[in-house]
């Protein structure tokens, strides 16, 4: 991969649309893509310029000039000292386009940039690639224009990860979270925590390879207490990473519970659609149904599962394990009972099942038990006597984790408002409120972020065990190099230039 090449690649994505886009980027950008237009106006930067994608012609010839791309005709001795035309205007014309150039270095790349905005037909997208490629362009390599705007400093790794994170947001706060990380909010999370730790290590090299010059030996104590600055918002940001990893992957939550208690009509109230069958006989759901939905705008892959009683015939029986699958591969669980009912013996050998499983158990058909109220009181009753009324279902065999019980009817839709806030509060708890300060949403940069405390373990150690400062400066080392690879190394030079900027040496 040639870096000073000029590259070009369809950036919208495959198949027809309103709008499509080619993107040019590099040195010669202008230049392969000026004969293939006939502009409005000269192209400026960050300006766009209406014109049209024309075919040139065969007897055009390209004449070089200042970095532009003029075609004249081949009798033409010399080219019309008139306002630069880009193409012969006797070129056949292909589509309308809009035009907009980025000159270097402010793109995203920092090349000069070509973006063509065209209708979205894929045979005009691509014609609009095959002659930037008889022009000399080169096919960008996947991932090319963002790796081109890392190598080039405009954007560090961090960021171009939050790139790919963008482009995959299934949810409004996946995408959110993504560009606040496109916008530097890990990076500048991290920036302090490296700067300390790059200091500790410029304060020991100093003490080591200046010592002639006076430069004081810093005591364990203040070292030990200069890498706790360091641990401590490290390992904050480690823990960051349940909540993050939920935001960037989302979660799996099964319905389980036997036949006819409503698992798929609530499956279909969370869902906001009808999407499972719904019938009154038990039984019906006999394979898993699936959907996923944004739930405080994490994605939540909803499972409805068979009901779960002994089984009638094989198809039952072949749902009913699918089912306990789908129950132990789920990240939480949602346990549906039947509140018009009293506890069924089917009932307790769930429970005790999910008892060390985080799980939300909740009471359906809570409407025919405010109407067997209503009915038997031979009177309406107040919503307030309606629910002083009802008999809170606490299942002896239930654990502390199923200590969480709520009242829901699919069919009025009372008590899902309260079902969601559950399942967002069970997902979240308080890991949520950091989301503005930037959190690690990626097991590669929790791996690296462990890497760097386990790092900083073995200093404490050899702190603690009076090894010598050059034994140390490894350990300090090995706790740098995983959070340089999240953003960006640090380099000798920033070492040295840390030392001579603030110690007076060798005067």
């Amino acid at each position: 991969m040639n870096l000073d090449d000029t590259i070009v690649a369809i950036a919208t994505p495959p198949g027809q649309g309103g709008i499509g886009v080619v993107r040019f980027a590099g040195p010669e950008a202008r230049a392969i893509a000026l004969p293939m237009l006939r502009l409005k106006h000269e192209l400026e930067p960050g300006r766009a310029v209406f014109g049209e994608l024309v075919e040139p012609r065969g007897s055009d010839i390209a004449v070089r000039q200042s970095g532009q791309s003029r075609l004249v005709p081949e009798q033409t001795s010399e080219p019309t000292p008139c306002r630069t035309r880009v193409s012969d205007p006797h070129g056949s014309r292909i589509d309308e386009v809009v035009v907009t150039f980025f000159a270097r270095p402010h793109s995203y790349t920092t090349d000069d940039i070509v973006e063509i905005s065209a209708h979205g037909s894929p045979v005009v997208l691509r014609h609009i690639v095959e002659m930037a490629l008889a022009r000399g362009a080169r096919l960008a390599e996947p991932g090319e224009f963002t790796m081109r705007a890392f190598l080039n400093g405009r954007i560090d790794l961090t960021q171009a990860e939050a790139v790919r994170d963008l482009i995959d947001s299934q949810t409004l706060y996946q995408a959110k979270i993504a560009a606040q990380q496109l916008e530097g909010a890990l990076s500048k999370r991290l920036q302090p925590i490296k700067q300390k730790l790059v200091e500790l290590i410029a304060v020991l090299e100093a003490g080591i390879d200046f010592a002639e010059d006076d430069v004081s030996v810093l005591p364990g104590e203040q070292i030990l207490r200069q890498i706790g600055d360091v641990r401590t918002p490290l390992e904050e940001l480690a823990r960051s990473f349940a909540y993050g990893k939920l935001v960037h992957e989302g979660l799996t939550l099964a319905i389980v519970g036997r036949p006819n208690v409503g698992k798929s009509s609530l499956f279909n109230r969370l869902v906001e659609r009808e999407r499972a069958i719904v019938t009154a006989t038990p039984g019906t759901t006999r394979d898993l149904v699936t959907e996923t939905v944004a739930i405080g705008g994490i994605p939540v892959k909803l499972v409805d599962t068979a009901g779960i009683r002994r089984a009638l015939d094989e198809a039952e029986s072949i749902g009913i394990q699918k089912s306990m699958e789908a129950l132990a591969d789920a990240d939480l669980v949602l346990v549906v009972l039947d509140a018009s009912h009293s506890a069924s013996d089917e009932d307790k050998p769930l429970l005790a099942q999910v008892e060390q499983r985080t799980a939300i158990v909740v009471e359906n058909k809570a409407d025919l038990v405010d109407r067997d109220l209503v009915n038997a009181g031979g009177h309406d009753f107040s919503r307030a006597e309606k629910r002083s009324k009802k008999i809170d279902f606490e299942p002896a065999s239930a654990g502390e984790k199923l200590s969480q019980h709520l009242r829901t009817s699919a069919l009025t839709g009372e008590g899902i408002a309260e079902l969601r806030a559950a399942i967002l509060q069970h997902v979240t708890g308080d890991a949520g409120s950091g989301a503005e300060s930037g959190f690690l949403t990626n097991a590669r940069h929790q791996s690296l972020v462990r890497d760097s405390l386990s790092g900083l373990n073995h200093a404490e150690a050899a702190v603690q065990n009076r090894v010598p400062h050059e034994m140390l400066l490894l350990d300090l080392y090995s706790a740098l190099r995983p959070l340089d690879e999240m953003t960006g190394a640090t380099t000798n030079d920033d070492i040295l230039n840390l030392i001579f900027s603030r110690f007076c040496i060798g005067k």
